[in-house]
C-alpha cells in the first residue's frame, strides 16, 4: 500500500528532488507558491517552496529507500520512531492552497512573537496560531493544531 512520506532535503534543492523523482515515476509534491521579490531596481515574481527543505514523496514502504539515490535527499522524517505519514486530505489540503492562491496577505495592526491571534479568511479561517516570528513584510505562524508552520505576506490594516 502506498503512503505519503515527508523527505527532508539539502536546501535549495526542493525541485531538484522533484525532478528526479518524477523521472524514476515516483509520485512526488512540492507545494509552490508565488512570491514577489523586490530589488533596489526591479521586481520579479518568483516560484519558491511552501515549507523549506522538505518535499513529500507516496510509495510503498519497500520502495521507501529509492529516493536515496536522487542527489540531494538527506533523510526521511520521523514521529515518535517511525516515518512520518501524512494523510491524502492534508496533501488536498496544501494542493487546494497552492493551486487556488488562498494563502492569503494577513492584516495587522501590531505583532509581536509569542501572541495568539485567530486567522479570519482563507482556508485556515478560525484556526488559532502563534506568532513565531514578524518581519518587515512577512509573519511566521505556528498552527499547533496541525503542527505546521506557515508563513504569510503582511498588509497593514487601513
Amino acid at each position: 500500500m502506498e503512503q505519503w512520506y515527508v523527505l527532508k532535503v539539502k536546501s535549495g534543492y526542493e525541485k531538484k528532488v522533484v525532478q528526479g523523482l518524477s523521472k524514476m515515476n515516483v509520485q512526488v509534491y512540492c507545494p509552490i507558491v508565488k512570491e514577489v521579490r523586490i530589488w533596489s531596481d526591479r521586481k520579479k515574481t518568483i516560484e519558491t517552496p511552501l515549507i523549506k527543505s522538505y518535499v513529500f514523496i507516496k510509495c510503498s514502504e519497500k520502495n521507501r529507500p529509492l529516493a536515496f539515490s536522487v542527489h540531494g535527499v538527506e533523510r526521511y522524517l520521523y514521529w515518535l520512531g517511525k516515518p512520518a505519514l501524512v494523510r491524502e486530505e492534508e496533501i488536498e489540503v496544501l494542493k487546494q492552497w497552492t493551486e487556488d492562491d488562498a494563502v492569503e496577505d494577513v492584516a495587522y495592526t501590531s505583532l509581536q512573537p509569542g501572541d495568539r491571534a485567530t486567522i479570519q479568511r482563507g482556508l485556515l479561517k478560525d484556526q488559532v496560531a502563534i506568532v513565531r516570528h514578524v518581519g518587515r513584510t512577512r509573519v511566521s505562524l505556528v498552527l499547533e493544531d496541525m503542527g505546521i508552520v506557515v508563513n504569510a505576506r503582511l498588509r497593514e490594516v487601513v
